[in-house]
């Protein structure tokens, strides 16, 4: 994922586009994350769900990282392609918004994906539980994800019950980034259409 999108930057920045080397490496590499990521989890029943949750924590610092790095990331391409925006005309302005577009999907994806794990190892932790999921089965990845969508769609759970302070803290750490990912996304859109209509 790493060499992928720093592949990705480099070879970007020798056709001489550095302006824009960075969105692109970020955009390949979460790109990558998420496939890897969904292709992996997404077939696991519950059983499963508690071995990878307990044996694959990245770790509550590297999660963070990855989740700000996410926010960041998104949103300076979109910077990058508004400032870029001024010096190119035609199908290529029309391109650089889809690749804003592009990194911005990826990075939300990303933000909502590291959160999905990240309650699947509270829920799975030394202590199971966190969540209600109003079903006598325990909960597998796509039961969790979710809760971790809903959250990040509508910064609030739906129909599922938080029962931990552990819980309820991550999901509200959750809820203020993506208030704050999606007020700077539409805030930074907004300004990009301007941008590419004159």
């Amino acid at each position: 994922m790493l060499g992928a999108g720093i592949a990705a930057a480099g070879l970007t920045a020798a056709l001489g586009q550095w302006l824009y080397a960075p969105a692109v490496g970020w955009t390949i590499a979460a790109l990558i994350y998420n496939v890897t990521v969904w292709l992996s989890i997404a077939p696991m029943d519950h059983v499963r769900t508690a071995d990878h949750a307990q044996e694959e924590d990245p770790g509550l610092q590297t999660t963070d990282l990855l989740i700000i790095l996410a926010a960041v990331g998104s949103l300076a391409a979109v910077v990058l392609v508004i400032a870029g925006s001024k010096d190119v005309a035609g199908s290529a302005r029309l391109l650089l918004a889809l690749f804003a577009l592009m990194c911005t999907a990826m990075s939300w994806l990303m933000v909502h994906t590291l959160y999905t794990l990240r309650y699947a190892t509270i829920y799975y932790g030394a202590v199971p539980g966190g969540i209600s999921f109003n079903q006598n089965e325990p909960p597998q990845y796509t039961d969790i994800a979710y809760m971790a969508f809903s959250v990040g769609m509508t910064y609030q759970v739906s129909d599922t019950d938080i029962t931990t302070r552990e819980m309820r803290s991550a999901v509200l750490r959750h809820s203020l980034l993506a208030f704050l990912f999606g007020t700077g996304i539409l805030a930074t859109t907004i300004n990009l259409v301007v941008s590419l209509a004159a």
